[in-house]
């Protein structure tokens, strides 16, 4: 039938007549990490998972130092906004080539690869869809890097029109521009490994990418000024490359230990050459409108920051940069499961990529609204330990902490449209909605951010940016059960309101408690230990809290009987615990 032909996600070739048919169902696994996870899944995605969260946080401390460099050696003013804009390229090209775009398209593409591997070296289809996408992208990503180093001053001028000093700013814009192809390979490389299974180099990109700035940095400050940072984003990103490509290498040239369903091009009735790449163009446009669209946001924000007074593109930076740790901690699980929905979803399995989700979005929830309770509880002492020192004075320390606090109130938004945008993209189609529905945030952050500029300033920006993903995340939630992931939404809403509902108790209670202790340090630690502690009283009190799925206990030496009984159990195991109710009320 004409419309049952799997295609992959880029690439494709007619398929001629006399193909072997498909087996009824896939094999476990086709390499040996593949059958590794497969025996214990809960222990692989619980290594995965450590191991992501701890190379994440050495990222996250790391760029918390780069950000601590900046502002110490060059303050919160004119100097430091020309910098940023001209960071605008490299977040660009990180949400679009590693974060969101190019791991929503390229994940599920390695995963259908890799169900359908044969144990022969010739018609390997992992190593076919590297021969097919990888080429073409790095001849699109070089003309787009040149472009940009080429026309940086209208990048500038259309960025950021109110600038004080362009002309600092095209200089650090064509350093930063140069990222664009280090960023794509770096991607490419990150979701091909994850794909495979392999989460230690990808987790390490950051960490490799901050190096590089502060290194650079260091080194060249004195003669250059902040334009060594905009260098060390160049050196950063061919880090990120390094890290990745000798690991992938060998994932791509070890052979395969069984057998799997044919290679797509053995299939019967795949469409013509050219109907593929009207479909392939088709199935990637969806994803990449959403990513630009998600990441348009920043450049909304600058271009409204840009006439205030300087400083406030430096203070909005500074503020999103560490307001946002907890998301990024919180979605840390939806990227390691990620893989496993794509596949999931590849074998058939709705129910399987339905519940993983669920517990996902639950956990990533709990995790984003304790962070965001204590940031907003405790912003001016974060603030003052992180960066205030050398030109960051008091002054910058009091607006960048009413930002972050507006700020936080959004990251509950960004954590959802993180998690949930994987019930539409994970399966072979890609659908318009996520797209849709993050244009209306973004138009509602225009909107209101021009409105509330004036009046409020940066905070007013901030506030337009809380609401705007707000919007989008409340969409997506309401359109998820329609997906490819059919989610039960009445009961994630629920559970969400309720979560929502204890982290206000939380930030009220440590905001009071936070301000009855003077030094900073200990003031934010009674403030975190306050909101944990509030949290853990609502989850284990609340009538109705919703089902939280908890972390997985260190594994214990086992008796062979209790190894055994586990292995015929890990088919249905959850693979990061099972759900625990915590409707200890009774109440219905």
């Amino acid at each position: 039938m004409p419309g049952e032909a799997r295609l992959p996600l880029l690439g494709g070739r007619p398929l001629g007549h006399g193909a072997r048919p498909v087996p009824a169902e896939p094999p476990p696994a086709t390499t040996a990490r593949g059958r590794h996870a497969r025996r214990s899944p809960g222990r692989f995605l619980l290594h995965a998972a450590v191991v992501t969260a701890a190379l994440t946080a050495v990222g996250a401390v790391l760029g918390l130092v780069r950000d601590q460099i900046l502002a110490g050696y060059f303050g919160a003013g004119a100097e430091t906004d020309a910098f940023l804009v001209a960071w605008t390229v490299p977040e660009f090209a990180s949400t679009l080539l590693i974060e969101d775009a190019m791991a929503l398209i390229l994940v599920p593409a390695f995963s259908r690869a890799l169900a359908r591997r044969t144990g022969t070296r010739s018609g390997d289809p992992v190593r076919a869809l590297v021969r097919t996408t990888l080429p073409r992208l790095l001849v699109t990503v070089a003309a787009v890097c040149a472009l940009l180093v080429a026309g940086a001053p209208f990048l500038v001028a259309a960025l950021a029109p109110g600038l004080p000093d362009p002309r600092l700013a095209v200089d650090c814009t064509r350093l930063t521009a140069t990222c664009v192809l280090s960023f794509a390979l770096a991607g490419y490389c990150s979701a091909a490994l994850r794909a495979h299974g392999s989460f230690l180099p990808p987790a390490a990109i950051y960490v490799a990418y901050n190096v590089g700035i502060i290194g650079t940095t260091l080194v060249w400050r004195e003669p250059f000024g902040v334009r060594s940072a905009a260098a060390g984003v160049a050196v950063g990103g061919v880090l990120m490359v390094l890290v990745q490509a000798p690991t992938l290498l060998r994932e791509l040239r070890r052979r395969p230990v069984l057998g799997g369903a044919p290679a797509l091009d053995e299939q019967p009735g795949a469409a013509a050459p050219g109907e593929t790449r009207l479909l392939v163009l088709g199935m990637i446009a969806p994803v990449v409108v959403f990513a630009l669209t998600r990441q348009s946001q920043i450049l909304v924000e600058r271009f409204l920051a840009s006439p205030l007074p300087a400083g406030a593109i430096s203070h909005l930076n500074y503020a999103q940069k560490v307001a946002q740790m907890p998301m990024i901690l919180s979605l840390m699980l939806c990227t390691v499961s990620f893989p496993v929905v794509a596949r999931a979803l590849a074998s058939g399995d709705k129910e399987g990529a339905r519940s993983r989700v669920e517990r996902d979005l639950l956990l990533a929830a709990v995790v984003v609204l304790v962070g965001a309770s204590t940031v907003i509880a405790a912003a001016p002492q974060i603030v003052g330990i992180l960066f205030q020192r050398g030109a960051f004075d008091a002054g910058d320390t009091a607006a960048t902490a009413a930002v972050m606090r507006v700020y936080a109130l959004g990251l509950l938004g960004q954590t959802m449209v993180g998690a949930l945008v994987r019930c539409y993209f994970s399966a072979a189609r890609p659908l318009w909605y996520p797209a849709s529905a993050m244009g209306a945030g973004l138009l509602v952050t225009a909107v209101t951010g021009v409105v509330a500029a004036r009046p409020w300033g940066a905070v007013g920006i901030a506030g337009a940016n809380a609401l705007g993903i707000t919007l989008t995340a409340v969409m997506l939630l309401l359109g998820a059960h329609r997906q490819s992931v059919p989610v039960d939404v009445r009961r994630l809403g629920e559970g969400l309101l309720r979560l929502a509902t204890a982290g206000a108790w939380a930030t009220g209670a440590a905001w009071l408690c936070a301000l009855a202790v003077r030094p900073p340090a200990l003031s934010l630690a009674v403030a975190a230990v306050v909101v944990g502690g509030v949290f853990l009283l609502f989850l284990r009190c609340a009538p109705k809290a919703p089902d939280i799925p908890p972390l997985p206990r260190t594994p214990r030496r086992r008796t062979s009987h209790a190894r055994r009984r586990a292995a015929s159990s890990a088919a249905e195991a959850s693979p990061v615990g099972g759900d625990v109710p915590l409707d200890r009320g009774g109440a219905r």
